[in-house]
């Protein structure tokens, strides 16, 4: 049986590469196969039959094939033609057309390395009526082994399946996607939205970056935008929290006093105690001030050797001159998360997910074909082995500060990340927004077309130790198709059985929320936006801060 932990982080990899999200609502099913939008225009039900659909599709550069399409009755989803396919060479494809269709189309990007066909899930986005289409892809190969999220085997002398996963595959797939779409109803979707986190975040990003007319609004959550950094990250967590006899340094037994311990120290800097922090970065916090006494090794107590991991997991990947690897380390109130990304997973044959990742990557993914690569055993941390991972990285990295083209066509972007996200440090993402920020004219400016939400408690895409569960896409809907920016998401904690036991505003950075002094602190309607009293210097001085000035390359008909 699979461990909690084992769980958690498959769970995140799916998420991170399905449509699956806070609402997951579902419309009924119409009988009359139409559906109003808010101005009026009525979306018309399927013109040809499901099975016409197979054979082939001519589509910009290249050809989509539908080796299968099946009608699926009504029952846990609204009725839909399920088609399944690829685009040459061999990116496949899913796509879901209901019969309840709205005009709109919803594709999601996909978690880790791919290599997974998650089946997409139909969404809703009430009160607008009608249901989206939706589709997923596997980025164009196939993983190995019980996880084939954090398998990079096949990238290792596949240079067209490498583009595939970096930077062509979900754009091929929404061409396919829209020329189906369009054969299927008889007109192509009125409004197209993408939503990825992790990898799938990454996506999202790159697309806004290098596609831009191929997405109306965009969700990009947690993005993994400076790939050839993070796997330095990766391999940092799995060797800051390794000994020289291969044995993991900090265990699952210290994590909670040790997060204890921060909240003890940070919780009421925000002026309430709540079990989260609003804003990690305000919590000074030492782990010397829990080491345990000399001859004693307490759960809720870190020896000497554990201190010492614990800075160096909060410090982040530094070079051989002390400069920074990457922009951000472990946050202050995460450390609950650490458990199975930092400390080792024993399904995982006792390696961590981090470790994982960062070995697949570098074994086999992150350097050019035929040049050495290396290993999470034996990178080095230099500033050199930094700008050898940024050759080939820069092909998917999409740390591209200029979305003009995005913003000309009048596209919507909403970021996000969750300020306990163990697997991609948020302060990433924010250093990515300021200086984007300064590149498109400043906050006022930026925030007409681009917003930012931070998710207190949140860890890697899902979950968290409060807030859980978080979910703008109604909000870009609305965004997107009605100008209605928005300035709120509501976040919420879930049971296991669904039911909501907290819910919080989160609001554009920088705005954070501020208990109004009245109710339930459980309660969202009890809390204000409020700016930072000592607003923070967002730019981080790191050694791939060139990267924002490196263009990756498209994929052109």
């Amino acid at each position: 049986m699979k461990t909690l932990r084992t769980r958690a982080f498959l769970a995140a990899l799916a998420i991170a590469a399905s449509a699956v999200t806070a609402s997951g609502a579902t419309a009924t099913a119409d009988p009359t196969n139409t559906a109003t939008n808010t101005a009026g225009t009525a979306s018309a039900g399927p013109v040809r039959a499901c099975a016409d659909l197979i054979g082939g599709h001519g589509i910009p550069g290249t050809k989509a094939h539908v080796e299968q399409a099946t009608l699926v009755p009504a029952g846990a989803e609204p009725e839909h033609c399920d088609v399944r396919g690829h685009v040459e060479p061999k990116v496949r494809f899913q796509l879901k057309l209901p019969t309840t269709y709205s005009g709109r189309y919803l594709q999601s990007g996909c978690g880790g390395f791919c290599g997974v066909l998650a089946p997409p899930a139909i969404r809703s986005c009430a009160p607008k009526p009608g249901d989206f289409a939706v589709a997923t892809t596997d980025d164009g190969h196939v993983g190995e082994g019980p996880f084939g999220a954090v398998d990079g085997k096949w990238a290792a002398n596949d240079q067209a399946a490498r583009d595939d996963w970096a930077f062509r595959a979900p754009h091929v797939v929404s061409l396919a996607a829209k020329q189906l779409i369009a054969e299927y109803y008889g007109a192509p979707p009125r409004t197209s939205y993408f939503d990825g986190c992790s990898n799938g975040g990454r996506e999202a990003l790159l697309l806004a970056q290098r596609y831009p007319h191929d997405f109306d609004g965009i969700i990009a959550a947690a993005p993994a935008n400076y790939m050839s950094a993070l796997v330095l990250y990766q391999a940092w967590l799995a060797r800051a929290n390794t000994d020289r006899a291969g044995q993991p340094i900090l265990t699952d037994a210290k994590l909670p006093g040790l997060h204890n311990a921060v909240l003890a120290r940070c919780d009421n800097l925000d002026g309430l105690v709540d079990g989260q922090l609003e804003d990690p970065r305000a919590c000074e916090f030492d782990p010397a001030s829990v080491q345990c006494a000399p001859g004693t090794d307490t759960p809720s107590c870190l020896t000497p050797a554990q201190v010492d991991a614990a800075r160096k997991l909060y410090q982040g990947p530094t070079d051989e001159h002390a400069r920074r690897l990457y922009p951000a380390g472990q946050e202050p109130g995460s450390e609950l998360a650490w458990s199975g990304w930092v400390t080792p997973i024993p399904d995982f044959g006792g390696s961590s997910a981090a470790a994982l990742l960062g070995d697949n990557y570098l074994r086999y993914m992150g350097y050019p074909i035929g040049t050495p690569h290396s290993s999470v055993a034996d990178i080095a941390f230099t500033s050199r082995e930094f700008h050898r991972l940024s050759v080939e990285g820069r092909r998917a990295n999409a740390a591209s500060l200029d979305l003009g083209g995005f913003r000309r066509a009048g596209g919507k972007l909403v970021l996000w990340h969750g300020w306990n996200d163990q697997g991609i440090p948020p302060e990433g993402l924010i250093d990515y927004y300021e200086r984007l920020t300064r590149h498109s004219g400043g906050p006022a400016e930026t925030q007409e077309w681009a917003r930012l939400f931070m998710v207190p408690s949140m860890y890697h895409c899902a979950g968290g130790d409060t807030l859980n569960t978080f979910d703008p896409l109604p909000e870009l809907v609305r965004w997107t198709e009605d100008s209605a920016a928005p300035d709120r998401v509501i976040a919420t904690a879930r049971a296991a059985d669904g039911a909501v036991t907290r819910s919080r505003p989160v609001f554009p950075y920088p705005l954070q929320a501020r208990y109004d002094g009245s109710g339930s602190i459980d309660d969202a309607a009890n809390f204000v936006a409020t700016r930072p009293p000592h607003p923070p210097g967002d730019t981080v001085d790191w050694v791939g801060a060139y990267l924002h000035h490196l263009p990756g390359p498209v994929t052109r008909p």
